[in-house]
C-alpha cells in the first residue's frame, strides 16, 4: 500500500521535462485569482516563425485544433498531467497519436505558448523543465582532429550534476 502511496505522490511531484523550444521565455506564469481573472496560464516564448517545437515529455493527443483561430496541441502525458502547445504555425498530430519527449509536435509562429494544467487547475510549468547541457571541451587551434563532442544531457533542477 505504502508503494502505491509513493507511486501517485512522485507522479504529482514535478518531472523533468525536456524544453518545447530554444526560444527564450518572456512571459511567466502568472496564476489567476479566479478561474476567469486575468494571468498566464503558462509561459510565453518569442522564437523565431517555423521554429520547431518538441514535446516536454510523452503521452498522447487528446486535442489538435483551432481556438479562436489559434492552434494548439494537447497531450496527456503519461504522469497524468496536460501539457499545451500554442500558437503554432502547423502541426501534422491528430487526437489519438502518441508522442514520447522529444518528438516534434509542429512548428511555432513568432509566439509559442506552454501551459501545463492539473486536472482543469493551471499550474506553473518552470519547475518541471530542465535544461540540455554538455561539458565545455578544448578545441586544437592548429587544425588537429578534436575530440568528438561530448553528450547532451538533461539536467534538472538546481543540484542535479
Amino acid at each position: 500500500m505504502i508503494a502505491g502511496l509513493l507511486l501517485i505522490v512522485a507522479s504529482l511531484a514535478p518531472g523533468c521535462y525536456a524544453p518545447p523550444i530554444e526560444s527564450p521565455v518572456v512571459d511567466g506564469f502568472r496564476e489567476p485569482s479566479c478561474p476567469y481573472c486575468a494571468g498566464n496560464r503558462g509561459l510565453e516564448f518569442e522564437p523565431r516563425p517555423g521554429t520547431t517545437v518538441r514535446a516536454a515529455s510523452g503521452g498522447a493527443v487528446e486535442f489538435s485544433g483551432l481556438v479562436v483561430r489559434v492552434r494548439y496541441v494537447v497531450v496527456r502525458q503519461f504522469d497524468g498531467l496536460r501539457a499545451s502547445y500554442g500558437y503554432l504555425a502547423s502541426t501534422q498530430l491528430r487526437q489519438g497519436d502518441t508522442v514520447a519527449m522529444g518528438d516534434r509536435i509542429g512548428t511555432s509562429t513568432a509566439r509559442f505558448f506552454f501551459g501545463l494544467r492539473n486536472g482543469d487547475r493551471y499550474v506553473d510549468p518552470s519547475p518541471y523543465l530542465g535544461r540540455f547541457v554538455s561539458s565545455p571541451r578544448l578545441v586544437p587551434i592548429d587544425g588537429s582532429p578534436g575530440r568528438p563532442p561530448r553528450r547532451i544531457r538533461l539536467q534538472c533542477g538546481a543540484t542535479s550534476p
